[in-house]
C-alpha cells in the first residue's frame, strides 16, 4: 500500500482517534481526511452508544447515522458539532445504515424542526411502514419464537411492558429510499450505498473511496457479531443474506472499518474473514447438536454458550433469550439450505435431524 495511500491516511487518523481506550467519551473525533466521529449516548445496558459520522456536502452537513432520538442524544450531537464549528441547522441530509432506532429515530425527531432529510435503504419500507408501537415492539417476532419451539418465551416477550425510552418514539418513512449504488455527494467525492442486508433486510454500507474508508453500520462491527435477521419483517433465511453480504465486502477493495458501535479503525476484509469463521463455528457446532438430538431451535439454543462469558440461555434476560433462539433458527435454516439438515413441522414447530 503506498504511503500516501487514502486508505493508510485513514488508516493512520483511525488510530490516533482510537487512542482513548473509551470510544463512547463525548467529542467530535478526526477519522479520515473530511470525516470526525461523535458517539452518541444510548439508553440500553449493554450497549452504551453509537457513532455517527459527519461530513461536509454541498448544500450542507451529510451524516451517518443519528442515534436513538432523547434529549441527552441532541445535546451530544449539538455538543459535537459546535466543536466543528457547525450546529444542527447545517444538517442537510442523514443518510441511515438501516431502521433500528439506534440509528434512525433522533433524524425522525429532528426533520419535524429542521430542514434536513433521511435517506434508508428501500427494503427497510415495510418494518418501517408496518410498525405500530400498539403492537408492541417485538411483536412480530412471537410467532417466529412459537415456531421455534419456544412457547414459554414468546408469551414472555408479548407481556413485557415497554420501557420509558420506548414510548413516543419519533418514526415514519424517510425522505428517500436507497437503492444499491445511490451515491451522495460530500466534498471529497460521493459515499455510494452498498446493499447489505442480513441485520436487517435493507441495511446499506456507505463506501467513500476516495478516504478509503466503509461506514459499516452493524453489518460488521469490531468486537460483537450482530444478529440476523433483527426487524420487522425479516427474510426467510436472514443468515444466508447476511453471509452473502460479507462475501460481497471482500470482492470489493478493502477499506478501513468505521462501525456503528465500537472503536474505529482495522481492515474490513480481515474483520469480515473473522465474522465468516464465526459463523463457520456456529454452524457446525449446531449440527452437531442436531446430531445429538437437539431437534428445535430453543433446545439448541439451551446447549450453546453465548456471550464473551459464555453465559447459558437462562442466564440472559427475555430479549436477549429471543435474540439467540432466533440466531439458532436462522443457522438451523442454512444447514437445511445446504441439505445437511432435514426438517419437518409438527403442530406449528419446525423440528430438525441430521441428514444422512
Amino acid at each position: 500500500m503506498p504511503a500516501n495511500s487514502p486508505q493508510k491516511s485513514a488508516q493512520n487518523s483511525a488510530q490516533n482517534s482510537s487512542r482513548d481506550p473509551d470510544w463512547t467519551r463525548p467529542g467530535a473525533y478526526p477519522v479520515a481526511e473530511g470525516v470526525h466521529r461523535i458517539p452518541l449516548p444510548l439508553p440500553l445496558a449493554g450497549l452504551t452508544a453509537v457513532n455517527v459520522y459527519v461530513l461536509e456536502g454541498p448544500d450542507g452537513l451529510v451524516v451517518v447515522d443519528s442515534g436513538w432520538q432523547s434529549a441527552k442524544t441532541r445535546t451530544a450531537l449539538e455538543a459535537g458539532l459546535r466543536q466543528l464549528g457547525h450546529g444542527l441547522d447545517d444538517i442537510d441530509t442523514f443518510l441511515i445504515t438501516h431502521m433500528h432506532w439506534d440509528h434512525y429515530t433522533m433524524a425522525a425527531e429532528l426533520r419535524d424542526t429542521l430542514r434536513c432529510r433521511i435517506q434508508v435503504g428501500a427494503e427497510e419500507r415495510d418494518s418501517i411502514l408496518g410498525y405500530d408501537q400498539e403492537d408492541g415492539v417485538y411483536a412480530h417476532r412471537t410467532p417466529l419464537l412459537r415456531a421455534a419451539g419456544a412457547d414459554d418465551l414468546a408469551a414472555e416477550v408479548e407481556s413485557r411492558p415497554l420501557e420509558p425510552y420506548e414510548t413516543d418514539i419519533a418514526y415514519g418513512p424517510p425522505d428517500h429510499w436507497l437503492v444499491d449504488g445511490d451515491r451522495t455527494p460530500v466534498a471529497d467525492g460521493a459515499l455510494e450505498a452498498i446493499a447489505t442486508p442480513g441485520h436487517t433486510r435493507g441495511h446499506m454500507v456507505f463506501s467513500l473511496d476516495t478516504a478509503g474508508v466503509l461506514f459499516t453500520g452493524d453489518h460488521v462491527l469490531p468486537g460483537i457479531t450482530p444478529a440476523v435477521g433483527n426487524d420487522g419483517h425479516p427474510a426467510t433465511s436472514p443468515l444466508r443474506n447476511y453471509l452473502a453480504s460479507l462475501h460481497r465486502l471482500l470482492d470489493r477493495p478493502d477499506a478501513v472499518m468505521l462501525p456503528a458501535h465500537g472503536p474505529v479503525g482495522g481492515s474490513v476484509h480481515t474483520r469480515v474473514k473473522e465474522l465468516i469463521g464465526h459463523h463457520d463455528e456456529r454452524l457446525q457446532e449446531i449440527l452437531e447438536l442436531v446430531g445429538d438430538g437437539r431437534a428445535t431451535a430453543m433446545q439448541v439454543a439451551a446447549a450453546v454458550p453465548w456471550t464473551r462469558r459464555r453465559l447459558r440461555l437462562d442466564e440472559l434476560d427475555a430479549v436477549h433469550r429471543m435474540t439467540a433462539v432466533l440466531e439458532v433458527d436462522a443457522h438451523l435454516s442454512v444447514l437445511a439450505e445446504r441439505g445437511h439438515v432435514v426438517t419437518q413441522q409438527e403442530d406449528g414447530v419446525r423440528r430438525f435431524a441430521r441428514a444422512h
